[in-house]
């Protein structure tokens, strides 16, 4: 069987068509120089506008990644609002209760130590705690005394001989008077023999001298008697100052023979025995130590940034088994140590009747009362230095830079970047490792 293929009918169009070759010329668009370059432009505007998109994108996904690696619980945060109203400025610290009167006896002197009490006794002023056996003060204070003694009896020996001298100088003197006298005398009989012409004028100017001779002689006795006698008393008094000046010593020597009786300066208890019975001690060494039970202060210490706010007088508050009882301040010592200072309360009104030595109780001291303050409650990590917060603005919290003022147990003040009712976190945010933004869950 033959096949054969069928043959499309052929057209004299046909056929000329077929005879020709076909190109794109058709299809080709002539253009303007200027706009190919306007184009190109669009061209770039539209990848640009692409990639700031793309980069607007890729921001906004980082953003709400770091958002939502600070999220944070509602229950883990303690959110404060800010408000204004009176503003307390205080202080508080841990005290202890001691006794305000607790004198520490020491040693007047070496010696051998007998106690007559123990701890825990209760005494009267005056009653001996202790005696102390000191043969070298007492040997001391015997040579002392024969030493005094002796002076004594020098000054008694020295004012004997100040009179004896003063009868010796007087009886020059006296002697001196009467030497004129009897000069006086014989010029008057020279004078009268002179004007009879019966001695010579020689005899007459003799006589004249003698009795110049012995006025001179009483003159001079007279100013050798007063200076005996200055001098004496000079003497004298120098004696009775060597006197007194042992007496002093003999008399302080008595008052430490008499301080070997330990005997307690008030009404109290003792506290403790600082010495073993019977041992051997040193001048200046603790003996014994008394409270008195009356009278009670709590000594507490504060950090040294307060010294020089609290001052003696200044109102507080003193805690003790749940109750508060008002106080003021008695003392605030000038010393610094490890960076704390140590003050005293004493109780403004009548002390609780349980005190006990060393009992713990807690202290409010207040420093400063002001109205119209912006503050809010006080977290453990806010103080003065705190230069940021975090602020809640609905389900987020925003980092918000502040300048805090004064602050004291309960509240801190605002000072600026803050308003009335604003919130802020004031619990701890150190796990926020200073984030900009953190987001709030329920």
């Amino acid at each position: 069987m033959k096949i054969t293929a069928l043959r499309k009918p052929t057209t004299p169009a046909t056929t000329a068509a077929e005879g020709s070759i076909r190109d794109t010329s058709h299809q080709d668009v002539a253009r303007d120089p200027a706009t190919r370059g306007e184009d190109r432009r669009r061209k770039l505007l539209v990848i640009g506008s692409a990639a700031l998109l793309a980069v607007l994108v890729l921001a906004w996904l980082v953003r709400g990644w770091l958002a939502s690696s600070h999220t944070v619980s509602l229950e883990r945060l303690r959110i404060a609002t800010v408000t204004r109203g009176h503003f307390v400025r205080d202080v508080a610290a841990q005290g202890t209760v001691i006794a305000a009167v607790s004198p520490t006896l020491f040693a007047t002197a070496p010696g051998t130590i007998a106690y007559q009490v123990r701890a825990g006794d209760a005494v009267k002023r005056g009653d001996t705690l202790a005696t102390l056996d000191s043969p070298t003060l007492r040997n001391e204070f015997e040579r002392e005394r024969a030493t005094l003694a002796g002076l004594d009896a020098a000054l008694a020996r020295q004012a004997i001989e100040i009179r004896r001298q003063n009868l010796l100088n007087q009886e020059q003197a006296d002697l001196a008077d009467v030497q004129i006298r009897a000069a006086e005398r014989e010029l008057a009989r020279a004078q009268s023999a002179w004007d009879s012409r019966v001695i010579p004028e020689r005899d007459l100017r003799k006589a004249q001298d003698d009795v110049a001779t012995a006025r001179l002689n009483h003159d001079h006795a007279n100013a050798t008697a007063g200076l005996e006698r200055e001098s004496l008393q000079l003497d004298l008094r120098t004696r009775r100052l060597d006197r007194d000046r042992q007496a002093l010593l003999v008399k302080d020597l008595e008052r430490r023979v008499a301080e070997l009786a330990v005997r307690s300066p008030v009404d109290g208890t003792v506290a403790n025995l600082a010495q073993a019975e019977r041992a051997n001690v040193a001048q200046n060494a603790p003996l014994v130590t008394v409270v008195d039970l009356g009278v009670f202060e709590v000594e507490f210490q504060v950090a040294e940034s307060y010294a020089t706010e609290i001052r003696s007088g200044m109102p507080a508050e003193i805690m003790l088994d749940g109750r508060n009882y008002p106080g003021t301040v008695a003392s605030i010592s000038p010393e610094v140590r490890q960076s704390q200072v140590t003050g005293r309360l004493k109780f403004a009104g009548e002390p609780p009747k349980s005190l006990r030595q060393n009992q713990r109780a807690s202290i409010r001291i207040v420093l400063d009362e002001r109205d119209g303050v912006l503050a809010f409650d006080r977290g453990a990590s806010l103080d003065e230095l705190t230069r940021a917060v975090y602020v809640v603005r609905g389900d987020r919290a925003v980092r918000t830079p502040v300048q805090l003022g004064a602050a004291s147990i309960a509240k801190i003040e605002a000072i600026s970047g803050l308003a009335e009712n604003d919130r802020v976190i004031v619990s701890g945010t150190g796990d926020f490792q200073d984030a900009p933004e953190i987001t709030i869950v329920d």
